[in-house]
């Protein structure tokens, strides 16, 4: 070993070492975001799709509100992209029973869009489950133009 590899060899293994640190704990980008959840109190669906959220790492405040339509309107959320409870994370909007998986798909790539939904009530969508049936759906992208594009297909 040559005078200057001896001095460089500690400093590549301690970075090697602080690498390794780094990427065992680390955390996904997702890991402890804060969701706000605007919901029916009578909603039991809404609800179901909280306790999804919370399965799946993130951290939910929910309130009950008698009207969730000027959130949706202050979002950006057209009446053909509406469902039973719109959610509020980063600058993205949430709405309806957008899956977990989803979610963190979505910060992690950072889309230029205003967010994500399923639009209305799909049975077998997180939160909407009802037994083995299963109804196809597609979550959608929602854009300052409101045509959305489709984002995922269950």
């Amino acid at each position: 070993m040559n005078k200057v590899s001896s001095y460089l060899a500690p400093s590549f293994i301690a970075l090697g070492i602080i690498s390794i640190f780094l990427m065992t704990t680390s955390t996904p980008s997702f890991a402890g975001e804060e969701i706000t959840v605007y919901k029916s109190p009578a909603c039991s669906c809404c609800k179901k799709w909280v306790d999804h959220l919370k399965k799946n790492g993130f951290k939910v405040k929910a309130y009950d509100v008698k009207d969730v339509t000027p959130i949706k309107q202050r979002s950006g959320v057209r009446p053909e992209q509406a469902s039973c409870h719109t959610a509020l994370i980063g600058d993205y909007v949430i709405e309806g029973h957008v899956p977990a998986k989803d979610i963190k798909r979505l910060l992690k790539e950072k889309p230029k869009i205003k967010g994500l939904t399923v639009p209305g009530m799909v049975v077998g969508s997180p939160g909407m489950e009802q037994g083995s049936r299963k109804d196809p759906y597609k979550v959608m992208t929602i854009t300052e133009s409101g045509s959305g594009k489709v984002y995922a297909e269950y």
